[in-house]
This record gives structure tokens, sequence and C-alpha cells, in this order.
């Protein structure tokens, strides 16, 4: 796929928007009834395939969420934490994670990670 210069359509730029609009880490279907508001006839399908290009394009990243994804246009690298309770995902800055060992002096150079953590979240812990 590289190389292939694709048009920047009215669909995804609408997508795009409604990703960036939000910090909930939307599913797809989420995103598709959004986006009928504003193209009342965009199918699924649509929504699908110009979410797998934002992706492929790294305007987004897709986190895989037990049985379905989720999207978040937060691109920097950074965490999750997950509520168990809520089924809210919030983003965690890597700065609040303490890794505990130093991976570099056992010979890894770490690039990126991709982590989530669980637990119960500050808005379902008062409950």
């Amino acid at each position: 796929m590289e190389g292939i210069k694709r048009r920047n359509t009215k669909q995804r730029a609408i997508i795009y928007d409604i990703l960036t609009s939000t910090d909930i880490h939307p599913t797809a279907d989420w995103i598709y009834e959004k986006a009928k508001k504003f193209i009342p006839n965009i199918s699924l399908g649509t929504v699908y395939r110009n979410l797998n290009i934002l992706k492929e394009e790294g305007k987004i990243i897709e986190i895989q969420d037990s049985k379905q994804s989720r999207f978040d246009a937060k691109t920097q690298p950074h965490y999750h934490f997950k509520c168990e309770k809520c089924g809210g995902l919030y983003d965690i800055e890597k700065e609040e994670v303490l890794i505990s060992t130093n991976l570099e002096e056992k010979g890894y150079q770490l690039k990126d990670a991709f982590v989530i953590l669980k637990g119960i979240c500050y808005k379902c812990k008062g409950n």
C-alpha cells in the first residue's frame, strides 16, 4: 500500500473529525451512529474502510478491547486504563507508569509499548 496516493474523501474527513472530538475511544458502531447525522446514507462498511485507511496513514490507532476494536486519534505514545466496572477506556501518559526494569541494561531497545492497565476508574471507585 505504500506509495498509493488516496484522495481525502468527505466521509473520511467526517470520521476523523468525530474521532478527534472525543476521548472515549469509540467503537466503529459508535462512530457510524455519529457519522449518520452528517451523511445519512453512509454504511458501516464505509466507516470500517475509512478507519482502516486512517490507521494505515498513522492518523489514528486501533485498540483491541476484548470483543471489539476501539479507536483513538491520539497517536503519540501513551497507555490506556480499562475500568472493569464501567468499561471506560482512559488515556494514561507514559510518565504516569513506572517501568520496574531497566530494559536497556538488559540489552533491549524499547521503541514503543502497547499497554492496557485494568482496574476500577476514579468515577466508579466511589460507587
